[in-house]
């Protein structure tokens, strides 16, 4: 009668245990060798700038093994309608040009990791950081919705690069100005 009760004990005490293991596993990523924080934002829905905040991080850097959250606290659901509504953004008006990964000594990476060659299909822009941060989503009118992945030593104060995997279309891109939208 004892090993029954020790039995069943044990097997409530494993199931409760573990539950709390997978509903938790959901809202933590282990990196892994080669991730960045804006594939692993881009993979859970989430800007770079929650994964910052969510795990306390002062810098892009990240290490394999390390376990960052990739949800923040409970939040009540917004129906789809008002989600929209209250999407807010920040106009810039910038001085847009585009680059490609393909010139010669480039490595194709971009600051933020992302490897524009192996992804040419990825919408990648140039900012300086300090008007536009790292990691922010960006709608260029003509290039369509992006992320801020990448700084230029040539991009400073209110311009953005845009990236175009073919030489012949970012130099027809030419020299814009436009005026984009920075989601918050």
């Amino acid at each position: 009668m004892k090993k029954l009760v020790i039995y069943l004990i044990t097997a409530v005490f494993l199931s409760f245990g573990f539950s709390n293991v997978t509903s938790a596993a959901g809202n933590t990523y282990t990196v892994k060798k080669g991730d960045t924080l804006w594939a692993i934002s881009k993979k859970h829905n989430v800007t770079v700038n929650q994964i910052k905040s969510w795990n306390k991080l002062s810098s892009d850097t990240i290490k394999p093994k390390q376990v960052l959250k990739v949800t923040g606290a409970a939040a009540p659901k917004k129906t789809a309608v008002k989600a929209a509504s209250t999407k807010s953004y920040k106009e810039i008006k910038v001085k847009a040009t585009a680059y490609t990964a393909s010139c010669k000594g480039c490595s194709g990476i971009t600051y933020t990791g992302i490897n524009l060659k192996k992804n040419p299909n990825a919408k990648v822009i140039s900012v300086d950081p300090k008007v536009i941060p790292l990691g922010s989503k960006v709608y260029v009118p003509g290039y369509g919705e992006a992320i801020a992945g990448d700084r230029g030593s040539a991009v400073r104060g209110n311009k953005i690069d845009v990236f175009i995997p073919n030489k012949q279309r970012a130099l027809q891109w030419g020299s814009k100005t436009v005026t984009i939208k920075v989601y918050k």
